[in-house]
């Protein structure tokens, strides 16, 4: 499989996976996945997505020849910083999280955006970093390593899309599941679930470009990458994952995709 292939097949596949999500309001007929599917599907996304983020992202970052100041420095920073960008959007933008029969609105209080948007924003606003991320990790893989392995490749860009895709199967069946509950609409509640994903590509190729014009931010950009995904994983999905604490199939998913992307990352690179 060629870079180019990989990274065509990656950043589709995050669409796609949201796609498979919105879908389940033609064949489920509950307002929402069940909790110990949901819990399932976190875990295993949140494992590969935390190792993704230590070896498709930190160490490449680690490996940057730099010699303007300590390379651990940058990662700190840029760390910081990505998990900052996200914390930033969750307080400014308008949102809702729908947690079964409870939904908690945060950033700014607005009568401009009604329940549908905000459930619609909830999922579209990490999105946005999602995809930059997977757009960075494909940039310092093939235009920031020289004689980078495919196999690296494979385990590196392309499981972290495997990883981001995953979560988006619940987050889409999530979204269009809610909205058929507001509207009653099987096909308006598709698109929108759908709709919510489709930002994730755009922001793929935007970080992609971005980074390969300005070739001497990978550290930094790989970093910022890793920031985003760690406050993704520690702020929302490891929370999600845990549910009750005699109950444990997020936290052998959490361990089981941890493991199957180290293993992947290492035996193929």
């Amino acid at each position: 499989m060629s870079p180019t292939l990989s990274a065509i097949i990656g950043i589709g596949l995050i669409f796609v996976c949201t796609g498979i999500g919105a879908s389940f309001v033609f064949f489920y007929k509950g307002k929402t996945i069940s909790e110990k599917v949901n819990q399932i599907f976190l875990g295993f996304a949140s494992g590969i997505m935390l190792s993704a983020a230590i070896f498709s992202l930190v160490l490449p970052a680690l490996d940057a020849s730099v010699d303007y100041m300590p390379t651990w420095l940058i990662i700190a920073i840029s760390i910081a910083v990505g998990s900052g960008f996200i914390w930033v959007i969750d307080k400014v933008v308008p949102h809702i999280h729908n947690d079964g029969d409870n939904a908690t609105e945060e950033g700014f209080k607005t009568n401009l955006l009604g329940k549908r948007g905000k459930m619609f924003l909830a999922v579209t606003i990490h999105n946005i970093p999602e995809g930059l991320s997977v757009g960075i990790a494909y940039f310092g893989l093939l235009a920031g390593q020289q004689g980078a392995s495919e196999g690296t490749i494979l385990s590196g860009a392309l499981m972290l899309a495997v990883g981001i895709g995953i979560q988006n199967i619940p987050e889409g069946a999530v979204v269009a599941l809610s909205i058929r509950g507001e509207t009653n609409s099987t096909w308006k509640s598709f698109w929108f679930g759908l709709g919510s994903g489709a930002v994730e590509p755009i922001a793929a190729v935007l970080g992609l470009f971005l980074a390969m014009q300005i070739e001497i931010i990978m550290p930094w950009a790989l970093a910022f990458a890793a920031g985003c995904m760690l406050f993704v994983i520690a702020e929302e999905m490891i929370p999600e994952m845990k549910g009750d604490s005699n109950r444990h199939h997020g936290v052998w998913s959490f361990i089981i995709g941890f493991i199957l992307m180290m293993s992947l990352d290492i035996a193929l690179g």
